[in-house]
């Protein structure tokens, strides 16, 4: 059997993908600026690394030229036209993983749009595309009880890089999910010790309040470093319901080490609950990306900006740590490591994998 292992965030990247926004109902009445965003992200990551951009038709992909061209971003950018449901491609794309010989592969999950919409038969290609554009490899894995295609998202696995990993209870088994219906936590970690190389998985309770994936752990709690992580908390019994999850959640990394030393656990603030139309959504500065050189961090037009940009530049002393605001993109339920998929560079001997 095949081994597979799954690189940490901050290993070397040879791309980042992103899909260009052209949903509206992703952002109801509120599309406008969108784009926009989406042209700054880009210009900060060309910078560092290749950025790879799917577009979902001609007129998407002419709107993302214009868009990029007025940010200056002429390098380091390449425009697909693959058609696509939504942007979220952590979730839709391929997990890039790297095979025994440190060659890379994309590890296909079955995609069902969270369980929640209809229409997701494009993003389910997504990885059929990649390939396509890539080369590279794609295995589709299969849960281990039934054959069944396995079905996840990458926004709910968070990896060391050194074979351990974060997931929630909330995702995975929780009576709301039907992702995968009877598979059990025993069942799981043998999927992910099959498709991902993971040698211990650590069951965190439930996600932010407000997120609609029931659950995804990339809001919640990322590893920066092998054995260190960071943990969006809510210090403020009186403020809301991610205090009561916090303090779970904190309890269950100290029962997985954090007491005897083998994880050290940093606080990250939350911000202060940002509202739409009277509906709470998952803003949490937990939802940074690590790409080469630089991390893109959220912001939310809030006290705590500073503090968690603060915290993080104090956790990455070798890159660059750039605040994105991220008001108007958290209204689409999910902001920049739910947009991003990183590519990682294939393993060379003696070269550094930062």
């Amino acid at each position: 059997m095949p081994s597979y292992t799954f690189p940490a965030e901050w290993s070397r990247h040879e791309a980042t993908w992103i899909a260009w926004p052209h949903h509206e109902p992703d952002w109801p009445g509120k599309l406008g600026p969108i784009p926009w965003v989406y042209a700054e992200i880009a210009r900060v990551l060309a910078l560092y690394e290749r950025v790879e951009i799917l577009c979902h038709d001609d007129t998407v992909r002419a709107s993302a030229e214009e868009h990029l061209s007025a940010h200056g971003v002429t390098a380091n950018v390449r425009l697909h036209v693959v058609p696509n449901d939504r942007v979220w491609l952590r979730d839709s794309a391929p997990t890039f993983v790297r095979d025994e010989t440190g060659a890379v592969q994309l590890m296909n999950w079955g995609f069902n749009a969270w369980a929640k919409y209809p229409n997701f038969a494009r993003d389910a290609e997504i990885g059929r595309a990649i390939a396509r554009i890539t080369g590279l490899p794609r295995v589709e894995p299969v849960r281990p009880d039934t054959g069944a295609r396995l079905v996840l998202e990458g926004g709910g696995i968070e990896t060391d890089g050194a074979g351990t990993m974060l997931v929630t209870e909330e995702w995975l088994l929780s009576d709301v999910q039907v992702r995968n219906p009877g598979l059990t936590r025993e069942g799981y970690e043998q999927a992910f010790r099959d498709t991902l190389g993971i040698r211990e998985t650590i069951w965190l309770g439930e996600g932010a309040v407000g997120d609609d994936t029931h659950g995804h752990v990339d809001d919640i709690a990322r590893f920066v470093a092998p054995g260190i992580i960071v943990l969006a908390y809510e210090a403020d019994p009186a403020d809301d319901e991610n205090h009561r999850r916090s303090v779970d959640n904190m309890r269950r990394l100290e029962l997985a080490g954090a007491e005897r030393g083998a994880l050290k656990v940093v606080k990250l603030p939350y911000p202060r609950p940002v509202t739409m139309h009277g509906e709470r959504l998952p803003a949490s500065y937990a939802n940074f990306y690590i790409a080469n050189g630089v991390v893109l961090v959220p912001t939310f037009n809030d006290r705590n900006d500073r503090e968690a940009l603060n915290v993080l530049a104090d956790l990455f002393p070798d890159r660059h740590v750039v605040g994105v605001h991220a008001v108007d993109l958290v209204w689409g339920f999910g902001t920049l490591h739910c947009l991003t998929q990183q590519q990682p560079a294939e393993r060379q001997r003696g070269r550094k994998d930062w």
